[in-house]
C-alpha cells in the first residue's frame, strides 16, 4: 500500500500538465475527477451488468485511498454494478451517496448547475470517460479508453472559460 502511494504522488508530481496540485482548488474553480470503473467480472460474456472482480474491487480500494485526502463535494457513477461498486468505498469515505447519471447526457445543465464550483468524482466507462472530458473541455481531444486499461485519472479543473486536464495512469 505504500508502495501505491508513493506511485500515486510520484506520478501526480511527475505527470501534471498544470500548475495547481490536484487536491488545491482555487477559489470559483470547478473540479472533477474522471474514472473508468474498475475490473469487471467477464466471465458470463451475456450479463450487461457485472461486477467487479477482485482485482477490480482492490482498484476502487485504491481510488478510494488516493482520494483519502482530497476533499470531494460529490460522486457520481452510472447506474451499472461495475460503476457503483467502484465509487462505493470513495463515497462511504467521503460520507456521501453516489448519484447517478445517465451517459447519454453528458454535462447538461442540470449537471453544471449542481457541480458548479465543487470538486467532484465521476465514474463511468471506456467509453464515456472520455467522451465526458472532451463534454467539459468543449474539445474533442480524448478517445476511448482501451478496454484493458482501468487506470486513468482525468483532473479537470475550470475556472471562467479556461480549462485545464491532467491525464494520470494509476496501476
Amino acid at each position: 500500500m505504500r508502495y501505491f502511494l508513493f506511485l500515486v504522488s510520484l506520478s501526480v508530481l511527475s505527470f501534471s500538465s498544470c500548475d495547481s496540485k490536484p487536491e488545491v482548488t482555487q477559489e470559483g474553480q470547478t473540479t472533477y475527477y474522471l474514472i473508468r470503473h474498475a475490473e469487471k467480472d467477464r466471465s458470463n460474456p451475456e450479463n450487461r451488468n457485472p461486477d467487479l472482480t477482485r482485482e477490480g474491487q482492490q482498484r476502487a480500494q485504491n481510488w478510494s485511498t488516493l482520494f483519502k485526502d482530497i476533499p470531494l463535494d460529490a460522486v457520481y457513477a452510472t447506474n451499472y454494478n461495475r460503476t457503483q461498486q467502484t465509487a462505493a468505498p470513495t463515497a462511504q469515505q467521503k460520507g456521501l451517496n453516489i448519484q447517478s447519471y445517465d451517459p447519454k447526457t453528458l454535462y447538461d445543465l442540470d449537471f453544471q448547475k449542481a457541480t458548479k464550483g465543487k470538486k467532484v468524482l465521476v465514474v463511468g466507462h471506456s467509453n464515456t470517460t472520455p467522451q465526458f472530458v472532451n463534454a467539459i473541455i468543449a474539445q474533442e481531444r480524448y478517445s476511448n479508453i482501451d478496454d484493458s486499461n482501468n487506470g486513468n485519472l482525468y483532473i479537470v479543473h475550470l475556472h471562467g472559460n479556461q480549462s485545464t486536464v491532467e491525464l494520470l495512469h494509476i496501476d
